[in-house]
């Protein structure tokens, strides 16, 4: 199976036959990330999935912040040019956990760990966070622990 940095660059060479700019631009943009990451000082000229979609998260993230500053300042061109770009880096991510699947999961978690109030809430969110990694945004797992343990 492909890493995201080899499907990350075959989709460069696809978005250029296709005269896809927005898309090759991000692609471009990914790749360079990925390969600071790949040649940073520890990383070995390697660059793992999981890291790899740690930089995507973080990218999507830092593009969405952006859109939402040039809304805000009255930039909707640029606004709607970072959200096509984060379009682009979502389908590289997995697909997001809904509630009811975040809520189960953390259930099982607390019913393993046996935590039945607040004071346990660390050890139930190390695990959650660790568990649903890239499927799951922070605050929101955060939110329905501190719902169930309440």
């Amino acid at each position: 199976m492909p890493t995201l940095f080899d499907q990350v660059s075959s989709d460069i060479r696809t978005a250029m036959k296709a005269h896809d700019k927005v898309r090759l631009e991000t692609l471009r943009n990914i790749k360079k990330v990925f390969l600071e990451a790949k040649t940073a000082p520890g990383a070995n000229d390697t660059l793992e999935d999981d890291a790899a979609l740690k930089i995507l998260q973080k990218l999507a993230k830092q593009g969405e912040e952006s859109a939402d500053t040039y809304s805000k300042a009255g930039r909707q061109e640029l606004a709607d040019a970072e959200l096509a770009q984060v379009a682009v880096i979502k389908e590289y991510l997995p697909k997001p956990l809904t509630e009811e699947e975040i809520e189960a999961q953390i259930k099982d978690i607390i019913a393993q760990t046996g935590v039945s109030d607040m004071k346990g809430m660390g050890q139930v969110m190390g695990l959650a966070t660790k568990q649903m990694a890239g499927k799951a945004d922070g605050k929101l797992i955060s939110a329905i622990v501190r719902k169930l343990l309440a």
